[in-house]
Parts: C-alpha cells; sequence; structure tokens
C-alpha cells in the first residue's frame, strides 16, 4: 500500500496505489493532504522530490520544498523520495522522457487508454486520474515496481 503525493506551492496531488490498482487519486489542497499523511501513517508514503538542473527557479520551487518538508513532518518520519528523473527513466526507459510519454507508459501497463480509463458506464482501473494525479500514480508505481534508488 501507498500513499504517492506530486507536492506543489498551494495544492498537491496524490494517489493511493493498493495491490498494483489505484483506490484514489485527487488534488486537494496542501492543509488537506497533512491531514491525509497524519490519518495514513502506516502506509508507505512516496514524494516526488525537487531535483536541481542548475537553472534558476521561482519562488513557486521554494514554496514546494517547504510543502514536502510540512509532508514529512506530518507523516513522523522519513518518506520514500522519488525523483522526476527516476520516474522517467523506470517507466520510459529514458531521462528524457516528458509528461506525455510518462502518463502513456502508465496507459500502456493498464492495457491502453481504453482500457485502463474506460468511461463512465465501465469505469477502468485508472477512471478519474487526471491532471497532476499522473504524475503521483508515476510515483507510485515507481517505487511500487522498486524502480527508485534510496
Amino acid at each position: 500500500m501507498i500513499l504517492a503525493i506530486d507536492p506543489g506551492p498551494v495544492e498537491s496531488a496524490y494517489v493511493r496505489l493498493e495491490a498494483g490498482r489505484v483506490a484514489e487519486a485527487a488534488k486537494v489542497t496542501n492543509d488537506e493532504i497533512l491531514r491525509i499523511v497524519e490519518g495514513w501513517r502506516h502506509w508507505s508514503l512516496a514524494v516526488e522530490m525537487i531535483a536541481s538542473y542548475g537553472m534558476p527557479v521561482g519562488a513557486e520551487v521554494f514554496e514546494t520544498c517547504v510543502v514536502i518538508g510540512r509532508i514529512w513532518q506530518a507523516y513522523g518520519r522519513e518518506p520514500i523520495r522519488v525523483r522526476r528523473v527516476q520516474v522517467k527513466s523506470h517507466l520510459c526507459h529514458s531521462a528524457r522522457a516528458n509528461d506525455a510519454n510518462v502518463r502513456q507508459a502508465l496507459l500502456d501497463r493498464w492495457g491502453g487508454k481504453g482500457t485502463a480509463i474506460g468511461r463512465k458506464a465501465a469505469p477502468g482501473p485508472l477512471y478519474g486520474v487526471h491532471g497532476d494525479a499522473w504524475a503521483a500514480l508515476a510515483v507510485a508505481v515507481t517505487v511500487s515496481d522498486g524502480g527508485h534508488e534510496r
């Protein structure tokens, strides 16, 4: 059981992965994500980490770093930290992959878009995953598969 978070400066996306299935996926305020983390301390927690690529960054990146620290504090111990490059390398076998490539790799893993997402009348296992929750799902799958470094 993995709770994976794609943190942001104001809102964060999360996915709960149970036995290889998405149990829940959403984007919520950071106050809400802290309440979720506190309530799920018995789960493995994985957080996408900020990484430096030598380029200037703005205030949003620094605020996201603060959010990661608050998540860590709410969890009560060190979470599994996953860098985006690890996710891209694991799922797409290339550090040059982009978000669309990662999303497609996840869809392919669950049988393609039609099967993975399905439709309202017949939802697939990834029905309801949208926006930044795809990044959280990618973190969860990478950790579940052991595709990250400790």
